[in-house]
């Protein structure tokens, strides 16, 4: 098993900033805020041959007995609680303050191995600055900057040497056969609320406030044999309700994590219906070719009347989704939750599935056979072959001449005959047209 290393640490001391050191990453989001990590974050690193597991944490406030801080700290007890050795880290430029004496008295009473880490300190002297640290009461004091990497090898040398003994097991290769599964959706529209479920666990900072999630958040899942990777991403507004340099970092995590997916679970509101918001985020999925199984929330809180209405508009707002399987659930009930993984799983064989070109040239054929396309003036497209050109999402190459003059109409009918026979739902489909050029047209007549 890999060693697991929690950062823990009031807000604003750089916790973040040492995530993305110590993972060789920029997956946590940094800025000059207070509280911007919410949830718990995970990430890999490592140090020679010796793989770690790092978790970032919100700033800790152990006596929170009310609202946000409540929720991240519960997290933050829950990342000591997975840790094998935590990283205690404090402002070496603040000093010490209140909350790091009540941090300090949380994890002394734990008794779990503690290197006790002071932060932001380039260009200061080790040892005369830092000693005020002493009186935590966890020994000495490692003087790094994350932000330069600054004595961030010995802080992996003491976090790591007691734990590597167990770390020359030989470890299995976990990204063979690993599904990536977003759940993307407006905020609050109850993401978080969904992977807690499956999870069976309060991993994710649950919150009726929208935006409560701002990074995009990979937590590890297995489901009947089948590994995935969930992953929580933070709400998708309007560009115009965009108001914060944090939440515009927001959104690119989001999209990030969307192409990164295999398939995309998109949650949808059922007491607010289709939205502006919804057509934007599902317009993007589709733009990256992502494998889509369509969800709407929050069935149990509307009525038959207003169930009619969300139907209609998806149907109206999102036709371009029509291959996508659409479910009906409640995430904080549980209802309707088990018919979802059968699609997922059906997205992503057919994200995937290899065309053989024989099968495709016939199929091609029959359709041409059928139903011919349009001439247009002196020219009438001949389609005479067809090839996979890719996969996830599928992609079908046709060869001909006189392609260019294929209408959209028809390639949509071929991309029906297409989906038909390998039963393409919950992926879109590519369809290209290649022409085949003509040698003699540059020659002299």
């Amino acid at each position: 098993m890999k060693p697991v290393l929690a950062l823990v640490g009031r807000p604003n001391v750089g916790k973040s900033t040492l995530f993305n050191r110590l993972t060789k990453s920029r997956d946590a989001i940094v800025a000059d805020y207070a509280g911007l990590t919410r949830d718990r974050h995970y990430g890999n690193g490592k140090l020679g041959k010796y793989e770690y597991i790092v978790i970032d944490t919100g700033g800790f406030e152990p006596d929170a007995s009310a609202g946000i801080y409540k929720e991240m700290a519960k997290q933050t007890r829950q990342a000591v609680a997975e840790a094998d050795v935590v990283i205690f880290v404090v402002d070496a430029r603040a000093g010490v303050s209140a909350q790091d004496h009540d941090i300090a008295n949380y994890l002394r009473r734990l008794g779990k191995p503690c290197v006790m880490v002071a932060n932001k300190a380039e260009g200061m002297q080790a040892g005369g600055q830092l000693v005020e640290f002493y009186e935590l009461g966890f020994g000495e004091v490692l003087a790094v900057s994350a932000a330069h990497g600054q004595g961030i090898r010995e802080l992996l040398d003491r976090a790591l040497l007691p734990l590597q003994a167990a770390e020359d097991e030989v470890q299995e290769t976990e990204q063979a056969g690993l599904i990536k599964l977003a759940v993307a959706g407006r905020p609050n529209v109850g993401k978080s609320t969904l992977i807690n479920v499956w999870l069976g666990e309060e991993r994710l900072v649950a919150f009726d406030l929208p935006g409560t999630t701002r990074d995009a958040i990979s937590v590890p899942f297995e489901r009947n044999g089948q590994k995935f990777e969930l992953i929580d991403t933070a709400g998708l507004r309007r560009r115009g309700k965009v108001f914060e340099a944090i939440e515009k970092f927001s959104v690119v995590k989001t999209l990030q994590a969307i192409e990164s997916a295999n398939v995309v679970l998109l949650l949808i509101d059922a007491t607010q219906g289709v939205t502006d918001q919804d057509a934007h985020i599902a317009g993007y999925i589709l733009e990256n070719g992502r494998a889509v199984v369509l969800a709407i929330n929050k069935w149990d809180a509307v009525d038959d009347y207003q169930r009619e209405l969300v139907k209609r508009s998806v149907e109206t707002r999102l036709p371009f989704l029509k291959f996508a399987n659409m479910h009906f659930i409640s995430a904080q009930k549980r209802q309707g939750l088990g018919p979802l993984w059968a699609s997922i799983a059906q997205a992503y064989r057919a994200a995937n599935c290899k065309m053989s070109t024989p099968v495709l040239t016939r199929l091609l054929l029959e359709a041409v056979q059928f139903q011919s396309p349009q001439r247009a003036g002196m020219y009438r497209p001949k389609l005479r072959y067809a090839h996979q050109g890719g996969m996830n999402p599928p992609v079908i190459v046709i060869h001909g001449n006189s392609l260019e003059h294929v209408t959209d109409a028809y390639k949509r009918f071929l991309e029906g005959r297409f989906r038909k026979e390998f039963d393409l739902v919950g992926t879109p489909l590519r369809i290209e047209l290649k022409t085949s050029s003509n040698p003699f047209a540059d020659k002299p007549t």
